[in-house]
């Protein structure tokens, strides 16, 4: 694989070499981008991963131009499974792309080479494109963001189709606010688009409570390295204020099976039907035998597959009335590439577990990094909404992403600070509801806020010490600039003690949880010397109640005050 994650011929690479310059102003002035070799850009072939396909696009997709326009600069296109059929990224005559951390392991597609290029730090953004999971797997299994927009809200005019009727142009970035960029100047109504759409997009966020539907069963496919890591993520979305509700996966998963059991599979064989009957020898397998299966079908039995799909709809039309958001894992397992090629099909379908129903039935979605699972892959989760709920999924994911701790990509480089998005209203606008009480207690019973800087910041070591007392995590700030930062040495797990000075001090990141007050005691037990609680001013100039430091302990400690805050030193000490 070449370094832009093309696969392309030297000549190719060439023409990449010189970068399509947007303006030199406008909202994504000075970002780098690249898109999947089946969107067109002028004067660069499309071969959709099948080179006896390729033609010269005569324009710019929509999308591409609008991102020209806004002064993002095209620097290449990207590798992908065959005609953008396939969620595992290894389905291309210019080779498997692998994964961002390990290059044993499938990347995700099809969309696999945009989302290694943003891993990796190539680009600053991506677009790739979403038929059935091909804008979130790739996401998930890189450790990068996945906006899979509403249908139609996205212009696909200048896109090679899939399933036209479903696909949908998707955006790879390694932060939430970096993709909602991309998606605010790129959304609109296209004329030449036929499934192009006008959408009245909700911009008021889920709250500080919230109801997220987790499916029943979930399949991990054995792998219980997945299945621990969404136990895990179902407690951090708790923890900043959903509260899960069980669903039944039956209709969203009968839906699923529709895209490739019916004659729904006959849309993959019309979008490529003139080159398909004239070149089937040139497609490559297995997507050569997933288009053909659309030949078998007669118009009365595509009729009959869409009334089935309308029946699926209407029984998962009343899942909702019971959730606000569903939450699923990207992906419920990893595959190696050796191990998805001895076996292409009933993997890749494993791949889909949680992502084909999406564009069948409507939703909207964005696929958020989560953890990195002991074995060092990325695991990542999706948060799926009605249409028109594109902002705030975005919103509700970039709170869950950096709650999470995570860094960017495969990159050793911390999230920035939480942005505001375009066209939402703040949650810090919206009245705070009464905390959720535990089984067996009062609403009433009395709270108080806990300022954390270190191990039980969320996403580390001891944050369940807080989840499991049924603490919230109620916002990312820091303290006034009056403290200073040591590591102490020798604590295990490794920890921080911020002491409060007189001069020379600084801002401190740190988080603020909701803790009940009945709670204190038993969570005060399981504090280490030289470590206490006390009193901690934050940047407002209130104050809580927080971790302090006892003096004796900072003359053999490391004064790390410099990075700012406990994730940010972490993130600097991981080796590149």
């Amino acid at each position: 694989m070449v370094q832009d994650g093309s696969g392309a011929p030297q000549a190719w690479i060439e023409r990449f070499a010189q970068p399509l310059a947007g303006r030199s102003t406008g909202p994504l002035a000075g970002l780098r981008f690249a898109i999947k070799d089946n969107i067109d850009a002028l004067g660069w072939p499309t071969t959709a991963a099948c080179p006896e396909f390729a033609y010269r696009p005569r324009e710019h997709a929509t999308v591409v131009r609008k991102l020209l326009d806004a002064g993002a600069s095209l620097v290449g296109k990207t590798n992908l499974d065959q005609f953008a059929c396939g969620l595992n990224g290894t389905r291309s005559p210019y080779g498997a792309v692998p994964n961002a951390f390990h290059a044993d392991y499938v990347s995700g597609g099809s969309s696999s080479g945009s989302a290694y290029v943003v891993a990796t730090g190539q680009v600053d953004f991506a677009l790739g494109t979403d038929t059935a999971g091909s804008g979130r797997v790739p996401a998930g299994l890189n450790n990068i963001v996945g906006i899979k927009p509403s249908r139609g809200l996205l212009s696909a005019r200048g896109v090679v189709p899939a399933a036209q009727s479903v696909d949908c142009v998707s955006i790879f970035a390694r932060t939430v606010a970096m993709a909602a960029r991309v998606l605010q100047v790129a959304q609109g109504p296209d004329a030449q688009d036929p499934y192009s759409r006008t959408l009245q997009l909700a911009s008021q966020p889920f709250g500080h409570r919230f109801r997220f539907g987790l499916p029943d069963p979930l399949e991990f496919f054995g792998d219980q390295a997945a299945q621990a890591a969404f136990a895990q993520a179902v407690q951090r979305l708790s923890a900043i204020g959903g509260v899960a509700v069980a669903l039944d996966y039956r209709p969203l998963a009968q839906a699923a099976a529709l895209l490739y059991e019916s004659a729904l599979v006959a849309e993959r064989y019309a979008a490529l039907r003139p080159f398909f009957d004239a070149h089937e020898d040139r497609v490559m397998e297995p997507v050569r035998s997933i288009i053909a299966r659309g030949r078998g079908f007669g118009a009365a039995d595509l009729c009959a597959a869409q009334t089935q799909l309308q029946a699926c709809a209407q029984q998962a039309r009343a899942l909702w009335a019971g959730m606000d958001v569903l939450l699923v894992p990207t992906a419920p397992t990893h595959y190696t590439i050796a191990a998805m090629q001895a076996d292409p099909v009933a993997l890749n379908s494993h791949l889909g577990q949680y992502t084909n129903f999406v564009n069948l039935l409507d939703y909207a979605a964005i696929a958020v990094p989560s953890s990195i699972r002991p074995d060092g892959l990325p695991f990542g989760i999706t948060l799926i909404g009605p249409c028109g709920s594109d902002w705030p999924l975005a919103e509700l994911g970039q709170r869950y992403h950096h709650a999470s701790g995570m860094l960017q990509g495969a990159l050793s480089l911390p999230l920035p600070a939480p942005q505001a998005l375009a066209g939402m209203q703040a949650l810090a606008d919206m009245p705070a509801p009464a905390p959720v009480a535990p089984a067996g207690r009062a609403d009433d019973t009395p709270h108080m806020r806990l300022a954390v800087v270190g191990a039980h910041l969320s996403g580390m070591p001891l944050d369940a010490q807080l989840i499991e007392r049924g603490a919230r995590l109620l916002q990312a700030t820091s303290t006034a600039p009056s403290y200073r930062l040591y590591a102490l040495p020798g604590s295990v797990p490794p920890k921080p003690g911020l002491r409060r000075v007189a001069t020379g001090g600084a801002a401190i990141a740190l988080e603020l949880w909701d803790m009940p007050q009945a709670q204190m005691g038993s969570f005060l037990a399981l504090i280490p010397p030289p470590l206490g609680l006390g009193q901690v001013e934050l940047a407002d100039g209130s104050w809580a109640t927080g971790f302090i430091c006892e003096g004796y302990a900072l003359h053999a400690a490391q004064d790390i005050t410099g990075h700012g805050g406990w994730r940010a030193y972490l993130a600097a000490c991981k080796p590149a």
